[in-house]
């Protein structure tokens, strides 16, 4: 005897761009809430990283202001504050008051959990709406490069547990995600920069083109050219979106994942470096090892590796950081090799690994050969000494 079940689920949203998302006169937000309303109040809940009021103290009268002006919208209580960065997601502190936020607020189901911050917040905050009331509608605000060109745009959520990135997480995509570009203009140096090496990233394995235009306007993009950086954001997180929704495993259930191209070094030191080195940052470098890694294997030329690291410096990246080698500096650091055995773990035991055979074409491997990680970190050393002369 058995029963069989079968349903198809069909996700659907919108990534939306936009600027100055809560002046009164866009309507953008408030005509997304109201396809909802049907005549009823809607209920709003509204988490905000700390982060965000040292430099837009004035965003929650903002906020307040502009759901005012929609009487059948209520915002349930003041926004939530929560930290900013890594750390958000290295305790579970954070998560607990966003589930108290919900809980007091009497947020459910039928209403919707706003998250406005980087990408490390709208990881947790859309954790807390995938297991508060088995999943709250949930808005994401990015208000990074990092989290408007990639995390922020797909349909991940998790937490940092067991010392091992996104251990605790769900696949829940969002409502809705809405892109204000005006957030951008607050960013610092670091913050602007660490999300380029995702565009790089999707470029390499998925669309040379892209990677002809980054390489075309990689000092415009150092240099803060709003313009470009538009640009780069809104192509990159296309690429991002397409791949989730066309390459037959949204939720990630087999062993191959393209868009980690260069994160199992990168987390690892993240980890290593108790997250002083941003995600970003540490993916420019997790791309440059295995880049490298890749000539020590002969799956790419010299010529196409020294072509993309220009590139990478060009962005502004350091594409050397002291923990990838060991305390003589003269071979790949132990601790990060670990890395690799949990990359395994995370994909369900089988080791799969991208590479790239030239720039928009990847291909997987399943064993990585530690003598060739070896070489490929200490040449990564050594052309940080060449490039500091």
């Amino acid at each position: 005897m058995k029963i069989t079940q079968n349903f198809t689920v069909n996700y659907h949203y919108e990534v939306l761009f936009t600027r100055g998302l809560f002046a009164p006169a866009n309507p953008l937000l408030r005509d997304l809430l109201r396809k909802e309303t049907n005549n009823k109040s809607i209920k709003l809940g509204v988490v905000i990283d700390t982060g965000l009021l040292d430099y837009q103290p004035d965003l929650i009268d903002k906020i307040k202001n502009y759901i005012a002006n929609a009487p059948e919208l209520t915002l349930v209580e003041t926004p939530l504050i929560v930290l900013g960065g890594e750390p958000v997601k290295n305790e579970t502190n954070e998560l607990i008051k966003t589930l108290e936020f919900i809980n007091n607020a009497k947020i459910d189901r039928h209403s919707f959990l706003i998250a406005i911050g980087g990408g490390a917040v709208l990881d947790m905050v859309g954790f807390a709406a995938a297991i508060g009331h088995r999943g709250i509608r949930h808005i994401r605000i990015p208000t990074t490069v990092l989290s408007q060109n990639d995390s922020g745009v797909g349909v991940k959520n998790s937490i940092n547990f067991f010392d091992k990135k996104n251990f605790l997480g769900s696949f829940a995509p969002p409502y809705a995600v809405i892109n204000d570009f005006e957030f951008l203009n607050t960013l610092t140096e670091r913050d602007w920069r660490s999300g380029m090496s995702e565009a790089v990233k999707v470029a390499l394995i998925k669309d040379a083109h892209f990677f002809n235009w980054i390489e075309t306007n990689a000092l415009a993009l150092n240099q803060r050219d709003i313009v470009a950086m538009e640009k780069l954001i809104f192509d990159c997180a296309a690429l991002h979106v397409a791949h989730i929704s066309t390459n037959g495993d949204p939720f990630e259930m087999g062993s191959s994942r393209p868009l980690d191209f260069g994160h199992w070094a990168a987390h690892k030191l993240e980890q290593l470096t108790q997250f002083e080195v941003k995600h970003g940052e540490a993916v420019a470098i997790g791309l440059a090892l295995d880049l490298a890694y890749a000539v020590q294997s002969k799956f790419i030329d010299l010529v196409t590796f020294d072509r993309i690291y220009q590139v990478l410096i060009n962005l502004g990246f350091d594409l050397f950081h002291p923990l990838l080698l060991d305390a003589e500096g003269t071979s790949i650091n132990p601790e990060l090799i670990k890395g690799l055995e949990e990359f395994r773990e995370h994909l369900g035991g089988v080791l799969t690994i991208t590479m790239i055979e030239q720039i928009g074409a990847k291909f997987d491997v399943h064993s990585i050969n530690i003598e060739q990680l070896n070489l490929a970190a200490i040449q990564l050393s050594q052309k940080k000494k060449l490039h500091a002369n």
